[in-house]
C-alpha cells in the first residue's frame, strides 16, 4: 500500500532506510526529497523518448519501450549502488506523481524480498506539502532577528544558540550563501525549488511555544528568494543587534571568509562588481589591496565605505524593538559568550 504524505512532520517519522527518487537526473537535479538518494530508471533522453512516443504514436508502444529500459536501469542498480543491501533493508520510492516509474521499481525490489513502499502522488505531493509550508502559511513559532553589521559573527552566533538549544533557522545555510557580494561558496547554492523543501521542513518542525532565531537578511540570500510571508515576518520581528568595533569585524572576516582571500585574482573580481556603486579610484585601492594581500584593510575599508552605510540606511527606516549588545570580542570564546547572553535573555 501507497504511503501517503499528509503533512511535512510527517516526513521525519516515515521509519524507511533509504528513500529513492527513481525520476530523471534533470528532474533530481531541479528538487528533489530532502535525503533522498538518486536511482533514475530512465535518463534524460529515454524519458523524453517515452513521452514522444507516447504522445505521437501510442499509451501502449511507450509503456512497452518505458517497461524495457526501466528493467534494464533497475538492473544496474540493483548490481551497483543496492548490491550491498541486507534482506531487512526498508527503500520508499517516489517519481514524479507516483505511477509507472515508482511502482514498475517497487515491485522489482518487492520481489527481491524487500519491503519496498511507493509515495502516494510522488513529488508532487510533496511539493504541495512545501508550497502550502511556505507560501501560505505563517511562521509557526515567535520570530526574533539576530541582527549587527557585517564581520559581527552572526552565522556563528547562531550555530552556538543552536549548540544551546535555542531554536535556529540557518537561512544562509539553507541557501549555501553566506548573504553578501562576496557570499558564495564551493559547490554553489540549491534551485529555488529545494531551498524552499528545506525552508519548509525547518518551518514544519518548529515548537510554536518557543521563539525561533534568524538571521538578518535581505528578501534574498545570493539567488534564493525568502517566501514573501516569512520576509514580512522578518521585517516585522523584534531584533537583537550585536554592536562590536569594525577592527575586531575586519580580523572576524578575514578568518570568516579564509576560502575567498586564498585567491586574490577572484576576491579583486567580485570587488569590481562593486564599480555601479562607488568611484573609479575607491575600487582600484580595494583591488590593489587584494593583490597585496591587505585584506584586514580591505575589510574594514569595505564596511566603512560600503556596507555600515548601508546597513545604517536600512535601519533608519525600521520601526520594530531593539535590543543592543555590545562586544569587544568575536573570537570562538567571545562568540560562544555572545550566545550564552542572548540565550538567556530569550529564555527570559
Amino acid at each position: 500500500m501507497a504511503i501517503t504524505l499528509s503533512s511535512l512532520r510527517q516526513f521525519d517519522s516515515l521509519g524507511f532506510d533509504t528513500i529513492i527518487d527513481v525520476r530523471s537526473p534533470a528532474e533530481w537535479a531541479e528538487d528533489h526529497m530532502p535525503g533522498a538518494i538518486s536511482l533514475p530508471v530512465l535518463d534524460n533522453e529515454e524519458r523524453a523518448r517515452v513521452g514522444t512516443i507516447y504522445k505521437q504514436e501510442s499509451p501502449f508502444k511507450a509503456r512497452k519501450v518505458g517497461g524495457a529500459l526501466v528493467a534494464r536501469n533497475a538492473a544496474a542498480h540493483l548490481e551497483g549502488p543496492l548490491a550491498a543491501m541486507d534482506g531487512g533493508w526498508m527503500p520508499l520510492v517516489y517519481c514524479w506523481r507516483g505511477g509507472m516509474r515508482s511502482g514498475s521499481f517497487a515491485t522489482i525490489l518487492k520481489s527481491v524480498g524487500w519491503r519496498a513502499d511507493v509515495v502516494e502522488g510522488g513529488y508532487k505531493t510533496w511539493r504541495r506539502l512545501v508550497v502550502t509550508q511556505v507560501y501560505d502559511l505563517p511562521v509557526p513559532s515567535p520570530l526574533v532577528v539576530l541582527d549587527g553589521n557585517t564581520g559581527s559573527a552572526k552565522t556563528a552566533v547562531l550555530a552556538e544558540l543552536a549548540a544551546l538549544g535555542m531554536q535556529v533557522i540557518d537561512l544562509e545555510g539553507l541557501a549555501r550563501h553566506r548573504g553578501s557580494l562576496f557570499g558564495a561558496v564551493e559547490g554553489g547554492q540549491p534551485s529555488q525549488k529545494a531551498f524552499e523543501g528545506a525552508l519548509a521542513l525547518a518551518l514544519a518542525r518548529l515548537d510554536p511555544a518557543r521563539p525561533v532565531v534568524v538571521e538578518a537578511e535581505s528578501s534574498k540570500v545570493g539567488n534564493c528568494r525568502l517566501p514573501p510571508r516569512l520576509w514580512r515576518a522578518m521585517v516585522a520581528a523584534p531584533r537583537i543587534e550585536i554592536a562590536a568595533p569594525r577592527p575586531e569585524r575586519a580580523a572576524y572576516l578575514t578568518r570568516a571568509y579564509a576560502d575567498l582571500l586564498a585567491d586574490p585574482a577572484r576576491l579583486a573580481a567580485v570587488v569590481g562588481l562593486l564599480r555601479p556603486l562607488h568611484p573609479a579610484e575607491r575600487i582600484a585601492e580595494w583591488q590593489a589591496m587584494a593583490w597585496a594581500g591587505a585584506f584586514a584593510t580591505l575589510a574594514d575599508s569595505l564596511m566603512a565605505h560600503h556596507y555600515d552605510p548601508r546597513y545604517a540606511k536600512h535601519r533608519a527606516r525600521m520601526e520594530v524593538p531593539v535590543t543592543r549588545i555590545e562586544t569587544q570580542d568575536l573570537s570562538t570564546t567571545g562568540v560562544a559568550a555572545l550566545a550564552r547572553e542572548i540565550a538567556g535573555q530569550l529564555r527570559g
